[in-house]
């Protein structure tokens, strides 16, 4: 009986040395790749803006930077970026007839105009003269970042960049990091920082200065101008062999800035219908007609009888739009028609979506032709609109409640921005046969609520 027990356990043992799972692991390398100084070339993604400012705790979690510290692991230098100095951040100010800039925006609770309390993102003013605290010049030659929010493809090859507080629409983000401010171009400056990779994410600022503006001003670069300065980019970046990885763009809906508000938010009672039809009625505006429930808002339209119509589904209103002049002044709804600024009609839409379509293009053979890395955010921010797992943790493009996005519904938070680096380094390992780690950003926020 002993020797039949010795013999049971001893087998036992035998089986369970046998059905160990395969824990074996890549050592991390950096493959075909040098990561001795890696730079970043981008707008608002890869400098690490969002809530609608850049502040401190955003930059040192921005994409480039997060991907610096899985570099490390396989041989990468440090990442140097000139911070700004605080976490209230300085960001362009969506009522500029208020103030030029606003501090970041934060979660907390407020009162609309008709009393009721809620939740919703807040932020202060920033007068010209304080923005200066945030925009001077700290330029640093060690500077790994380039990256300029709402800076298009073409302005980066501009010197007049750096020019700082020229007028509203001057953009102040290159000044502080400029070599030689208003001389200088961040393109010149990436190619003398000597580096080793780079990551960049290019046309975003192009395709979404025009979109986040409704299109009601300016255009979009026309793919083959686009073209023209992703080789001229490329090469610079290029010149003393390095290896890079580039992205493409996403679609516009993947973002709440343009889905939150929905086309159709105008919502009456059968009273107010009626009311509403009468007066339009009366004014002539007969192919206005309102029902109860949901009810696109008035738009002007030349093409329409009257010069103006209802919106209708495929068209978006922008998470710009002031809600408070919605609710309490009928904007969109009663003889004021909703600001163009704020609309992107069926034209403009499909626009926008030829344009990303040909910059997509673009990208794509770039890529191949210089060799690059490339990270198909067009695909991956469609998986985050219908709902992704990491690390146990549901995510989705929803705004607040799905963790990815920041409080401006369109720059992600540093959740966000941490599971876009995995895709990056996904890439990267992919191109150049490295094993780099995907990151698990524990000291990355969301949403913080009050």
């Amino acid at each position: 009986m002993m020797k039949t027990s010795c013999l049971f356990f001893l087998l036992f043992a035998i089986l369970l040395t046998n059905c160990k799972p395969n824990m074996d692991i890549p050592t991390p390398g950096a493959g075909e790749a040098i990561f001795t100084k890696s730079i970043a070339l981008g707008g608002g993604f890869m400098a690490g803006y969002q809530d609608g400012a850049l502040n401190h705790d955003g930059q040192e979690r921005c994409i480039p930077a997060l991907l610096a510290r899985q570099f490390k692991l396989v041989g990468g230098g440090e990442f140097i970026q000139q911070l700004v100095p605080d976490n209230n951040g300085c960001g362009w100010n969506s009522k500029p007839w208020e103030s030029w800039y606003a501090t970041a925006s934060k979660l907390n609770y407020k009162t609309d105009c008709q009393g009721l309390i809620a939740l919703g993102p807040i932020k202060d003013s920033i007068s010209r003269g304080a923005g200066f605290t945030y925009f001077a010049n700290s330029f640093n030659n060690s500077n790994c970042n380039f990256s300029v929010p709402f800076a298009t493809t073409q302005e980066l090859f501009s010197p007049t960049l750096g020019s700082l507080f020229v007028n509203q629409n001057t953009n102040p983000f290159y000044h502080r990091i400029a070599s030689n401010p208003g001389l200088s171009t961040a393109i010149e400056d990436a190619r003398n920082s000597n580096a080793t990779f780079f990551s960049a994410w290019l046309g975003l600022e192009d395709i979404y200065e025009y979109a986040r503006q409704g299109g009601a001003t300016g255009s979009i670069a026309t793919p083959t101008s686009f073209s023209n300065s992703i080789d001229s980019i490329l090469v610079t970046l290029l010149h003393n062999g390095a290896k890079g990885v580039i992205a493409n763009i996403p679609d516009f809906r993947s973002f709440p800035f343009y889905t939150l508000v929905a086309y159709n938010a105008a919502k009456l009672t059968q009273g107010k219908a009626d009311t509403l039809n009468d007066i339009y009625a009366t004014a002539g505006l007969t192919n206005i007609n309102f029902v109860q429930g949901n009810n696109g808002f008035v738009i002007e339209d030349a093409n329409a009888p009257n010069g103006i119509r209802l919106l209708h589904n495929g068209e978006y209103i922008t998470l710009g739009v002031p809600l408070d002049s919605v609710k309490c002044n009928y904007l969109g709804i009663l003889f004021t028609t909703m600001p163009d600024r704020y609309v992107l009609d069926s034209n403009e839409v499909a626009f926008i979506d030829q344009m990303i379509a040909g910059y997509n293009l673009v990208i794509a053979q770039k890529a191949t032709q210089y060799g690059l890395a490339l990270v198909d955010a067009n695909a991956y921010f469609k998986t985050l609109t219908s709902g992704i797992k990491w690390n146990g943790v549901n995510y989705n493009s929803q705004f607040v409640s799905g963790g990815v996005f920041s409080l401006d519904g369109y720059h992600p938070n540093q959740n966000g921005y941490a599971l876009i680096t995995n895709e990056f380094i996904k890439a990267i390992n992919s191109k150049y046969r490295a094993s780099i780690p995907t990151l698990n950003c524990t000291d990355c926020n969301g949403i913080l609520f009050p």
